[in-house]
């Protein structure tokens, strides 16, 4: 379990850092980072657990790029996701977590111990840029693309799919912004909610199926349709439009709720 939170903990923040930072504050910030997760594993004794997650992380960010096509297609994600939950499946409890033994964090979900709570870190983590690193790769391995009749502002550019727009400013089910031109439009042209969109609905997903609230959670998946509707509703014979919308959410949807099917199984195998 340990190495699996180290993991998802490093990958999460790498591409945190690279989404906000460029340059030298890049590896600045990507120094500070790994200094932080040596030093928080210090306290539960899993320096090498640590440093494999840094590996690991390096490595992702090499083959999955934020600009340009994924190196490895979408295979990336899908070997993270096996060694993640062969980590859990097949690593041992560790018998002593350094300074924090035992179960000493009282949460909603009961007490949990140091190496739980990694893992815990580690999956909101990943639910953040990871999860559109994730979904872009998915789409550029997919070669998604919008019908060339779409026209600039009815939804996400097929630019932002091949890689000539970073994909972490298109969400596939985040609402358009209005045209520069419409009468009346109240919404800046640059702004990109589908930032803040995606790793939203996936954090809104892993709580509300850690929380057992099936119904809203249906509720809200089924919203997200409702809204796009009308946008789909306009795709062309191509069904690209479609494809694009159902490709992301589905995915997105994954990697939230692999992220609480994760937690959870961890959560009773301590």
């Amino acid at each position: 379990m340990i190495l699996a939170g180290f993991v998802l903990l490093a990958v999460g923040l790498a591409d945190i850092l690279r989404r906000f930072l460029r340059g030298r504050a890049l590896w600045m910030g990507v120094a500070i980072a790994g200094l932080l997760v040596l030093a928080g594993s210090s306290f539960g004794g899993a320096y090498v657990f640590a440093l494999i997650g840094i590996v690991l992380a390096v490595l992702w960010a090499w083959v999955l790029p934020l600009e340009g096509r994924p190196r490895l297609s979408f295979w990336p994600a899908v070997l993270l996701a096996v060694l993640v939950v062969a980590s859990v499946a097949l690593m041992p409890a560790r018998a002593t977590t350094g300074l924090f033994s035992g179960r000493w964090l009282a949460t909603p979900f009961g007490p949990i111990g140091f190496d739980l709570l990694v893992l815990a870190v580690g999956v909101f983590a990943v639910l953040l840029e990871t999860g559109n690193v994730i979904v872009r790769a998915a789409l550029i391995g997919e070669q998604a693309q919008l019908p060339a009749e779409v026209e600039p502002g009815d939804g996400p550019p097929a630019e932002a799919v091949h890689g000539l727009v970073p994909a972490q400013s298109v969400d596939p089910g985040a609402p358009t912004a209005p045209e520069p031109s419409q009468p009346g439009s109240a919404v800046d042209p640059g702004f990109r909610g589908g930032r803040l969109i995606g790793p939203l609905e996936r954090v809104i997903v892993l709580l509300l199926t850690l929380f057992a609230a099936y119904p809203l959670l249906a509720a809200m998946l089924a919203a997200k349709g409702i809204v796009r509707f009308p946008e789909i509703s306009r795709d062309g014979a191509s069904g690209a439009r479609a494809e694009y919308f159902l490709v992301g959410s589905l995915v997105s949807w994954v990697v939230a709720l692999g992220g609480a099917l994760l937690l959870w199984w961890a959560a009773r195998a301590v």
